[in-house]
């Protein structure tokens, strides 16, 4: 079904209700193109969001989240609700991206070929990505009680008069002193042996499972990938040729008799044992050891992405997996980006040693050394305590919106969600009450209309079938915020 605003002297666009995108996303493109093209010129006034509302048959809400993304990202200006108009100077990549868009105010079409891979990888990504929102965003942590000052302090020590070493070349595997202060971390806090020559940095968790990837995997190799399980490992497995075969996980963890029978010779099995992805269990001792057993028995790897195992509310983070693992089959991953800042851009992989060679050779094909810039403030933060002072600050801080996420579901949700509280992580799966009248697909297609980031439950399993719920990120927002956002989530379940 096509709807038209065919009315307004100053809007022609057109939305389509049967098709796979938002309809505030249709919006936005619609008028975004409209300003590229220069159908409307600076300082045009767009028509109100009433009118506009009621001739495309949709909610205001709806309108006015697109009109608000219109302004976040500089093509208008103006007080939303009392007249907004497109901006009269642009942004200098809109300036050139102008050129780019053809006479029908869409972009062309690209004129080179294109791999079968980039059309295949269609659907592996996460559905939902609302630019500027926080809410309720997986994995955001806290942004406001980092010590900004104290970081700048760090950063101003090392590049105010630079070490000539760090301005020329670096280690391929990252800055020697910060891998020091990552081992004698995990070693403490998390169980993992290891030293620092195994430890390699990388630019986040993402570029690490990429390493391992292009590693260990040859296309058509087997690979275990938990069910439900994290789309960004599946995508990057998926593109180095592997063969996902997606293991069921019950609340011991991934069922190692479903992978012994599903693929016995598989190469790499992909887990999130301390806090499983997005459901939350915690990997039994048993179903670890059994893990460990069929990788030796196999002759193959462990991925253990330990993403979120700082956030624990009740008594000490589990160890890892690795610390257990006899027979160094397991390749461990870890994070700086969820526990700081995500723009940090900081991870690392710990590599058993059999391993460390063919890792740094790829590596020196793909990227010739991590970017040193922020590396060795990082270092100073760890190794002056001020890593573990901000971990246990966010602990408590977490532990309490949780309470006030799961407070806010009783007395906000109107009866529409149920969850109930975990002792780790950043996030918690809400289920559907018989209330709400839609899958939870649809409940998250409503809720990225009004701009929250809810993604369903069902979408984290393979295929049909999986377990209807929306993940609910809580760590990224202050105790208004995710009133409001219940408030705001209900009201569109309703809807």
């Amino acid at each position: 079904m096509v709807s038209r605003a065919a009315k307004s002297p100053l809007l022609s666009i057109v939305i389509d209700r049967d098709g796979a995108g938002s309809l505030q996303g249709q919006i936005f493109d619609r008028v975004r193109d409209a300003i590229l093209s220069g159908r409307l010129a600076p300082g045009t006034r767009l028509p109100a969001s009433r009118v506009l509302a009621s001739e495309l048959r949709v909610s205001r809400n709806t309108i006015l989240a697109a009109f608000e993304r219109l302004y976040a990202e500089g093509y208008t200006e103006g007080k939303i609700g009392s007249g907004t108009q497109v901006s009269r100077v642009l942004p200098e990549e809109l300036l050139t991206a102008r050129a780019r868009i053809d006479t029908r105010g869409r972009a062309t079409e690209p004129a080179g070929k294109l791999s079968k891979l980039s059309g295949q990888m269609v659907g592996l990504g996460d559905r939902h990505s609302v630019r500027g929102s926080r809410a309720f965003r997986p994995g955001l942590p806290d942004l406001e009680t980092f010590p900004y000052q104290l970081w700048s302090r760090l950063i101003a020590k090392y590049w105010r008069h630079p070490p000539r070493d760090l301005l020329v070349t670096g280690d391929l595997s990252g800055y020697r002193p910060l891998r020091d202060s990552v081992a004698a971390y995990l070693g403490a806090v998390r169980g993992v042996r290891c030293t620092s020559a195994q430890i390699i940095i990388t630019s986040g968790a993402q570029q690490a499972l990429d390493l391992i990837a292009r590693t260990i995997i040859d296309p058509g190799d087997d690979v275990w990938v938990e069910d439900p399980g994290y789309s960004g490992l599946r995508s990057t497995l998926f593109a180095a040729g592997a063969t996902l075969n997606h293991i069921p996980v019950d609340l011991d963890g991934i069922s190692v008799n479903a992978g012994r029978k599903a693929a016995p010779n598989a190469v790499l099995a992909a887990v999130t044992p301390s806090h499983q992805y997005p459901l939350g269990v915690t990997m039994s001792l048993s179903r670890r050891l059994e893990l460990l057993d069929w990788a030796a028995d196999a002759n193959a790897w462990i991925l253990e992405d330990d993403y979120d195992s700082e956030f624990r509310y009740a008594g000490k983070p589990y160890s890892a997996l690795q610390g257990l693992d006899e027979r160094n089959r397991v390749i461990y991953v870890g994070t700086f980006s969820k526990v700081l800042f995500p723009a940090l851009r900081l991870g690392y992989v710990v590599v058993p040693d059999a391993l460390l060679d063919p890792f740094l050779r790829v590596r020196a094909a793909l990227d010739d050394q991590p970017a040193l810039a922020l590396q060795p403030a990082l270092n100073r933060f760890i190794e002056e305590g001020y890593f573990a002072s901000h971990i246990r600050r966010l602990r408590g801080l977490y532990a309490e919106r949780q309470a006030l996420l799961l407070s806010a579901l009783d007395r906000e949700g109107d009866g529409l969600l149920s969850a109930s509280p975990h002792e780790a992580g950043m996030h918690l799966v809400a289920e559907l009450t018989s209330q709400v009248r839609t899958g939870d697909v649809a409940a998250s297609d409503k809720a990225a209309e009004i701009g929250l980031i809810a993604p369903a439950l069902s979408r984290f399993y393979e295929g049909a079938g999986g377990k209807q719920g929306l993940v609910l990120g809580y760590a990224g927002l202050s105790e208004q915020e995710i009133k409001r956002s219940v408030r705001k989530l209900a009201g569109v379940l309703v809807s």
